[in-house]
């Protein structure tokens, strides 16, 4: 992060967030990192580009992505060419789970800075739909045995030997949403943090029900739509994001049982629901685009990463902004807006609980006194990802789009988007607007 100088964001843009399984499921990763880039390059098209359009003015594509899909190894390449960049154009994938999306930012400022790039796209794209079942081993080594079978006889003795448990799916999400290293899905972490933090039902249901509360809100006052470029092909039409739902209740959402634990606190309405999306930004120096006449949206100022305890990774952006407040020398004071990735209500409360803590900050973040006070007001504004769903190779740049939009709405200069990443690590990233 050292010696960085702003990065400019001229545009963003994202397709509208969709619950996996439902309206986009049939569209994949790629398709969605086009529709993200090319209404981005529609976004900011007009003559200042020359005559060959904005798009041959690309040098590189980052784009994040978790699921990588079996037909599209390097997404960002695919998506790049789709979207009609140039094919003398780089581009590349990223993946640092949920922090993808804003990997990809700070990936494309590197390369800015490097001189590597002028102008660069990044983002990221995720069809958690598109997550396949997979195949056990045993299922595996029957399908090898068969295909190496040469004879008749041989290919009967095989089919003999097939059993119908060999054809019991895997859930692939199921295994990417479960840490290898400390055994626990990302809800069971979330339990975790709960009674570690004595963050309780009520406090977690009430946290949901503001974020669907604001998302709807955000909708009505027509906010939100202002990044989305909405999706109508092939029969299917969305402009909105499919998951804020504005007659959410409390008492609705105390129904719901956990899921994560018997006596668990973690349910399906306080927890961020699996979702397609993608989305774009369109980076550059700030010299670049003085030279060009451009008005960024704003700039992206610091970022930090840091690493925690896998089975506690739910705390992560406190770690991250921990780091970012350290080597920037700022305060949280001097922040007006918080973005906080929700993929669990217990986990931004566990969050909010740690920064206010003096013992956290002796023992965890080697400071004497606590990193500080985010007052409700001012974190999610718009809504989170409980709402508005976490496409998690996407939210990273997501978040970004959206707090820089919201400084400007509000008239205020600096803000900090965070995320929690699966695995143990937490990313921060501090914005401003001129």
């Amino acid at each position: 992060m050292k010696d960085l100088p702003r990065l400019a964001v001229v545009a963003g843009v994202r397709t509208p967030f969709a619950k996996a399984f439902g309206t986009l499921a049939q569209v994949p990763a790629v398709d969605l990192g086009v529709h993200a880039v090319r209404g981005l390059l529609a976004h900011v098209a007009d003559g200042r580009w020359g005559e060959e359009g904005v798009a041959t003015a690309i040098d590189e594509v980052v784009l994040g992505n978790v699921a990588g899909p079996a037909d599209a190894a390097n997404v960002a390449r695919v998506v790049a060419l789709r979207s009609g960049i140039p094919e003398d154009r780089i581009a590349h994938t990223v993946h640092r789970n949920c922090g993808s999306g804003m990997e990809a930012i700070v990936e494309a400022w590197h390369a800015i800075t490097l001189q590597r790039a002028s102008v660069v796209v990044a983002g990221g794209t995720e069809s958690m739909s598109g997550v396949p079942l997979l195949v056990r081993e045993s299922g595996k080594a029957w399908f090898t045995r068969l295909a190496r079978s040469k004879t008749l006889a041989a290919r009967l003795r095989t089919a003999a030997a097939w059993r119908p448990r060999m054809l019991k799916p895997i859930a692939g999400l199921r295994l990417g949403l479960t840490d290898p290293v400390c055994g626990l899905s990302m809800g069971e972490t979330a339990e975790g943090l709960a009674k570690e933090f004595d963050v309780d039902r009520d406090a977690q249901d009430a946290f949901a029900l503001a974020s669907h509360q604001r998302a709807s809100d955000a909708q009505q006052e027509c906010f939100l739509s202002g990044e989305i470029h909405p999706w109508n092909r092939d029969g299917v039409t969305l402009e909105q994001d499919n998951g804020p739902r504005p007659g959410q209740s409390l008492e609705q959402l105390a129904k719901l049982r956990p899921i994560f634990a018997d006596e668990g606190t973690v349910t399906a309405g306080n927890s961020c629901p699996l979702t397609d999306g993608a989305a774009a930004v369109l980076l550059m120096s700030e010299s670049e685009a003085r030279r060009r006449g451009l008005e960024p949206l704003g700039f992206v100022h610091s970022y930090a990463i840091a690493g925690c305890q896998p089975q506690r990774m739910g705390l992560g952006p406190v770690y991250a902004i921990a780091r970012l407040l350290r080597e920037t020398g700022s305060q949280l004071s001097d922040f007006e807006l918080f973005e906080i990735n929700e993929a669990f209500a217990a986990q931004v409360l566990a969050c909010l609980r740690a920064a206010e803590s003096k013992r956290f900050a002796v023992e965890e973040l080697e400071r004497s006194d606590p990193l500080g006070v985010i007052p409700p007001e001012r974190l999610n504004i718009h809504g989170g990802s409980i709402a508005v769903g976490h496409p998690v190779g996407t939210t990273g740049t997501r978040l970004v789009i959206t707090l820089l939009r919201a400084l400007r709405q509000q008239g205020l200069q600096r803000g900090i988007a965070s995320l929690c990443i699966g695995g143990g690590q937490g990313m921060a990233m501090a914005v401003e607007v001129s």
